[in-house]
């Protein structure tokens, strides 16, 4: 090894440099524990500078084998701080590391300024025989290894990790190039101790057990991702049992859950939901999944409870205290940021909520609590709260329109028909400058490219939703008048209804007739059927027999057969005095239907 000749400080320097990282350690451990968290921020932030300005002074130097240990220990408080400081730290690219590792190839009498990080590392490895080094390497590898993976590098993290910990290859041939290497790794990991001449602000032991608690974490998430459910549920249980803070271990808990549900063990999802919320009570996605649960186990009248109390919760809209631990300036939390915890812990918001409490109570045919949350609902959508719910393809919640129309048919149910059609108005009146004289669009689906917003494909389905939304109000609007006896306006309404989608025209793409309907072409036709069936139910009550036969024979010729269908057609016929063809059809429906289905007049 060459060892660099070139300035070496003196000893009074050294020890003066020592006395001051010894002086900020102490003053970090006096403060770290005492006062609200915001002192501690503020705290962290001289601490940063005094650390910097410290390592500034003696970078400024030529690197000498004398100082490195002291330098190296420096370096590694400045970074920890500066990560507590800002937690964006941590997302950056580690250059203080690499300038730290460029200048222990200096003072060796090497370079390495074309090297990448992880050829630094392992030249610098391979240079280094100082025993006095080996202490302030690993510290840094630690830190190396945190950044790492908080980038989900967990290769780079695991060839770092062998080469500090001299691992053979041979002794590790059962993991290959698995995951659960890495966490093999890190256990069998022995960071030296810290020493009194040389003090840290955070152990390196304690990082290397966040480091294993963070790797058991990020990989039972990228196996959940992935659909290995037992081995995520492995991974997972042993990150809840590391080292972490209270809302690391809720988040852990409620991942637990969500795996359990995705392998049917609903009953165990429910226990790991609970206690995240017992570790942590604020953690309000694990009650949002508790929620989703009891659903899924038809427990209705538990699953309503549990969706007020979230409801309850986000109204309160309290603020989230920190139960993180304030000396530890890198967590498990700083370590674990990927797309799948976030999509598990995506935050619910109070719209959301009360939508899924109206929609639960209609399905379940309580329409008295259903009217009650929808209209609250509508109140926070005129309040623009929907605002604040993002557009990640994850809610719950539906498009305003949407939400006005299953309101309109909550009111309907309810018997309020006169607010369903003034809901249904605000809708119409809404879309009609959206929609265009003519729509022409494939019958089937195709696969194209994806498109990006603002092209025809994606301009042509928000003409085609609001056509829909239009359509479907004046249809709610239809079967208004008809509850309310008003025959004439309700054929107004299925009239138009129809008039909007002769608006569409559906062509046929050349495909087989097994492949799937544009979902707007289905709604578009399920909407036709029913306005007909609607109208032709007022023109037989006008006693416009003739009438009412057409609409139910263009009926059938949407949904042959169909049961809601062929008993009014029926009427039609025997009040027209075609009597055998009467006859005929309900000889046929009553040979094929279920009596219960011919009473589904909607």
């Amino acid at each position: 090894m060459k060892r660099r000749r070139g300035f070496v400080p003196e000893q009074g320097c050294l020890q003066a440099w020592a006395a001051e990282n010894q002086a900020l350690v102490e003053r970090w451990r006096a403060v770290r524990c005492s006062g609200p968290g915001g002192v501690a921020v503020r705290e962290v932030r001289q601490q940063r500078e005094g650390f910097g300005d410290l390592l500034l002074r003696m970078q400024g130097l030529p690197a000498a084998l004398p100082t490195l240990p002291l330098e190296l220990t420096v370096l590694y408080n400045s970074l920890l701080c500066t990560v507590g400081a800002s937690e964006s730290a941590i997302k950056e690219k580690g250059a203080g590391i690499h300038q730290g590792l460029l200048r222990v190839l200096e003072a060796l009498g090497a370079r390495g300024q074309d090297l990448s990080t992880e050829e630094l590392w392992q030249k610098v490895l391979q240079e280094v025989t100082v025993e006095e080094l080996q202490a302030p390497l690993h510290q840094l590898g630690v830190l190396q290894a945190a950044w790492w993976l908080a980038a989900s590098r967990l290769g780079s993290t695991a060839g770092l990790i062998r080469l500090l910990s001299n691992a053979e290859d041979p002794g590790r041939a059962c993991c290959s190039k698995g995951e659960n290497e890495l966490l093999s790794l890190l256990k069998a990991w022995r960071v030296p101790a810290e020493t009194a001449s040389l003090p840290l602000i955070q152990s390196t032991k304690d990082l290397k057990e966040i480091l294993c608690t963070a790797t058991a974490f990020l990989q039972g998430l990228q196996e959940l991702e992935a659909g290995n459910l037992p081995t995520a549920l492995s991974l997972l249980q042993e990150a809840a049992g590391g080292f972490c803070s209270k809302k690391v271990l809720a988040q852990i808990y409620t991942c637990l859950g969500c795996c359990a549900q995705r392998m049917g063990k609903l009953q165990t999802a429910l226990q790991h939901l609970k206690r995240a919320l017992q570790v942590d009570f604020q953690c309000l996605p694990a009650l949002s999944h508790v929620a989703a649960v009891y659903h899924e186990l038809g427990e209705t009248e538990v699953e309503l409870r549990t969706l007020a109390l979230l409801y309850e919760a986000l109204e309160k809209n309290a603020p989230v205290a920190s139960s993180s631990t304030p000396h530890l300036l890198i967590q498990t939390e700083l370590l674990v940021h990927t797309p799948a915890l976030a999509s598990l812990l995506r935050p619910c918001h109070p719209s959301e909520v009360k939508y899924l409490l109206a929609r639960r109570c209609l399905q379940d045919g309580r329409v008295a609590d259903a009217v009650e949350h929808y209209l609250d609902l509508l109140a926070l959508l005129q309040e623009g709260l929907q605002q604040q719910v993002p557009l990640d393809g994850g809610s719950p919640l539906p498009r305003i329109p949407e939400v006005f129309l299953e309101a309109a048919s909550a009111l309907e149910q309810a018997g309020r028909h006169q607010d369903a059609i003034t809901l249904c108005e605000e809708v119409i009146s809404r879309t009609t400058d959206l929609i265009p004289r003519v729509l022409r669009v494939e019958e089937r689906l195709q696969q194209p490219e994806c498109p990006s917003p603002g092209t025809g494909l994606s301009q042509q389905k928000e003409s085609l939703c609001c056509l829909a939304w239009r359509a479907a109000g004046y249809l709610h609007q239809g079967w208004a008048w008809a509850n309310l006896g008003e025959n004439k306006e309700a054929i107004i309404q299925f009239s138009r209804c129809l008039a909007d989608l002769l608006r569409v025209q559906i062509y046929g793409s050349g495909v087989e007739p097994t492949e799937s309907l544009l979902p707007e072409v289905e709604v578009f036709q399920k909407i036709r059927l029913l306005s007909l069936i609607g109208r032709g139910m007022q023109f037989l009550e006008l006693g416009r027999h003739k009438e009412a036969l057409l609409d139910f024979q263009h009926s059938l010729q949407i949904s042959p057969g169909d049961p809601r269908v062929v008993p009014y057609l029926v009427e039609a016929l025997w009040k027209l005095d075609r009597k055998p063809e009467a006859a005929a059809q309900w000889q046929k429906l009553s040979s094929r239907s279920p009596p219960e289905e011919e009473r589904q007049g909607r």
